[in-house]
């Protein structure tokens, strides 16, 4: 049985690649049954904790729930939330006996409760908004009460649309006097603007409630079970059969289809872009902002025509297998309309993969290879797929061709991935041993091994991780600080996921019921892991070895910031060691390190930053004044710029792509610009040069055994 670590992806664009269920709106509350009792039965089985079922858990359900209908409280009313506090206590009896009584009451009021504001905005946006008026809006919904009636819900959505209407306000004032010429016609006045601002804001909403007039009843259906999932912990979740297949394409970076991002845009999907490579970029018909009417399968006389479709029900549409075709109806951005035929292929999704390159600081530490992991990529669904771990291996091999003086593997943003692959991937750095301790509910430990005793690369190791570091990274960097192979150098502290999920499809699972297949599949939290010294990183995280100021220095991130998460605990530790690299005196390295941070202007302007943005998250009432708001908005858009402008080209950083990839990244002019911009944004990097500062300090004191 393969394992797996999974990281949450989400994303509001759609890959048109491959897909097997159909359209289908039609609500179906056995269907709906058959999925929760099949959720409930999976997870009761296999989650790690398993919790009752009791009071505490409905209360806990109640509470998620309310918060993903309405957490920001713009739509329900207290005479709403008493007749939903009714069944607080009763959510457990409900899941017990397949009774869907509280969802369908939820269902009902909140779509009768969003169709209030629906007639309201018009009106409110109607007249001119007082920015005289010494008035303020809190903009955190979790320290706003429920309104008590319509009424003062009808007042919230004044202050409401008033704020984003004087938001643009402002950006259109800032605008026009930015101005150096003036426009035909003069600049335009106050009145002019506000009425601007205010015909913007009622464009929002209007399209915000065509959206909302697509939202089906299996989308309300989905996040209540995910609510109840969410009980157990952050990490478990159900996915429909769209949302588990486009999990596989963003793990495996592989799709069948045509190569396109796709997006809603009105009643109509819009072409967002087009992946380098695939077909429709061979095909060099289908170009961004063709907007897709139609779509006719090769084996049907008849296009089906998509206008008011959801984006991912076009998308089961146009995916389909290699080396079929698929003909799309497009309307041009000049209003012409054409049939464009493409024959479907394999598409990879190249952003998400290792990639490597050599750095240097000039007059400094010579020649460093540089690795760059986005994410613990595998193919979940071929065994013969691509690997990270044999990326990664790749990359290496390549560096060390160039004869580098040390490695840095970057992790800063990997949200995890394959956990049979960080195993793999620990074992390029070390001959063999214990990675990392996996428990199930119940049962005692088992350790996940580097069985083989090769070596790849022996060298001086430094890996690079941040807040948002999670899963998969926090094995990697843990078991590489536990056996003092390499230094850790970031945040104050990884994310702090330290648990182990795996898919289960629930079509397995349920015996009969063919008529509502496919069900879809659900991701549980089966396991924990633990670093090979008994140390778990959930909610900790990994403390670096060396640590570097962020953004996010002063404010609560990661695990701990979400709800329900699973409790830190530690267990047995396991005989490990290494004689590839001797790190000693680490704690010169570390003096070294923060003697220069802290006598570095720009890590200054960090910590100053990471001052100002806990102030701007805490303070969360804003005013609707318009002097006021245009005073506060000008005084943190000028930190912003002058944060942002510190931070020019390093001269003396030279990031250099390796002569092997340069055939293949001139290939295209979009791969030469993407990769220009890597280069670009690495020379910018002042993480990345105190990085090699402390190699260089690594280098000097650190031998082979």
């Amino acid at each position: 049985m393969r394992i797996w670590i999974i990281a949450a992806l989400t994303g509001i664009l759609a890959f048109a690649g491959f897909a097997s269920f159909t359209r289908n709106h039609e609500e179906n509350p056995d269907k709906e049954k058959v999925i929760l009792q099949a959720v409930l039965a999976m997870m009761n089985r296999y989650h790690y904790t398993n919790p009752p079922i009791d009071d505490e858990f409905s209360h806990r359900l109640y509470d998620t729930y309310l918060d993903r209908l309405d957490g920001m409280k713009r739509f329900l009313i207290m005479e709403d939330l008493d007749l939903l506090d009714d069944y607080q206590d009763s959510l457990d009896d409900q899941l017990l006996n397949d009774d869907l009584k509280f969802f369908e009451l939820s269902y009902k009021i909140i779509n009768q409760s969003i169709e209030k504001p629906r007639k309201w905005y018009p009106e409110i946006l109607s007249q001119p908004f007082d920015f005289t008026a010494p008035d303020s809006m809190e903009t955190d919904g979790k320290k706003r009460t429920y309104a008590k009636d319509d009424e003062q819900l009808k007042s919230y959505w004044k202050d409401y649309l008033k704020y984003e209407t004087l938001t643009r306000l402002a950006d259109k004032l800032k605008d026009q006097e930015a101005m150096t010429e003036e426009p035909e016609g003069g600049k335009k006045s106050l009145t002019e603007l506000e009425a601007e601002a205010r015909e913007d804001v009622r464009e929002v909403f209007d399209e915000w409630y065509e959206r909302m007039d697509k939202v089906r009843r299996s989308d309300r259906f989905e996040m209540y079970v995910n609510s109840v999932t969410s009980v157990y912990d952050p990490h478990s979740g159900y996915f429909n059969p769209k949302e588990k297949e486009d999990f596989n394409i963003n793990m495996s970076g592989r799709l069948e289809g045509i190569g396109a991002r796709l997006q809603m845009d009105g009643d109509f999907t819009k072409v967002v872009s087009i992946v380098v490579g695939g077909p429709a970029w061979k095909q060099k018909e289908l170009e961004v902002d063709d907007k897709i009417f139609k779509v006719q399968q090769e084996t049907e006389t008849e296009p089906v025509d998509v206008t008011g479709w959801l984006v991912d029900e076009v998308v089961t549409l146009i995916r389909g297998p290699k080396g079929t075709k698929v003909t799309l109806t497009v309307r041009k951005a000049d209003g012409s309309v054409r049939e464009i035929t493409i024959l479907r292929d394999e598409v990879i999704l190249d952003a998400g993969f290792a990639k490597s390159a050599t750095l240097e600081l000039e007059g400094e530490v010579g020649k460093v290879g540089y690795i760059k992991l986005p994410k613990f990529y595998a193919d979940f669904e071929n065994p013969k797929g691509r690997s990270c771990a044999e990326d990664v291996k790749t990359e290496l091999k390549k560096l060390m061709d160039e004869d580098v003086k040390g490695v840095i593997l970057d992790l800063r943003n990997n949200s995890g991935g394959s956990l049979s692959d960080v195993v793999q991937m620990s074992g390029l750095f070390i001959e063999e041993g214990p990675i990392v301790q996996v428990k199930s509910r119940g049962a005692e430990p088992y350790v996940l091994r580097d069985k083989d005793s090769k070596v790849v690369y022996s060298g001086p190791l430094i890996v690079m991780v941040n807040t948002q570091s999670a899963s998969a990274s926090e094995i990697l960097a843990a078991a590489m600080q536990d056996y003092g192979r390499a230094v850790i150098v970031g945040s104050h502290s990884t994310f702090g996921k330290g648990t182990v999920q795996r898919f289960f499809n629930l079509d397995k699972s349920v015996t009969g019921a063919n008529e509502f297949k496919p069900l879809g599949d659900i991701k549980i939290t089966l396991q924990k892991f633990y670093r090979v010294n008994g140390g778990s990183t959930q909610l900790k995280g990994v403390n670096p070895d060396i640590t570097l100021p962020d953004t996010y220095q002063f404010i609560e991130t990661g695990e701990n910031e979400m709800d329900n998460p699973m409790p830190w605990t530690e267990i047995e530790a396991k005989q490990y060691n290494q004689d590839i690299v001797d790190l000693k005196n680490m704690d010169m390295l570390k003096v070294k390190s923060a003697a220069r941070v802290e006598n570095s202007p720009l890590f200054e302007k960090v910590l100053a930053h990471a001052q100002r943005v806990k102030e701007i998250r805490d303070q969360t009432i804003v005013p609707l004044q318009l002097d006021e708001y245009r005073a506060l908005d000008i005084a943190r858009e000028t930190e912003s710029k002058a944060f942002k402008q510190a931070f020019g080209t390093i001269e003396e950083l030279m990031a250099e792509n390796l002569e092997i990839d340069l055939e293949d990244i001139q290939a295209d002019s979009s791969k030469i610009s993407r990769n220009d911009a890597w280069l670009e944004k690495m020379g910018k990097d002042i993480y990345l040069e105190e990085t090699l500062l402390i190699m260089k300090d690594l280098m000097a004191i650190s031998h082979k055994s």
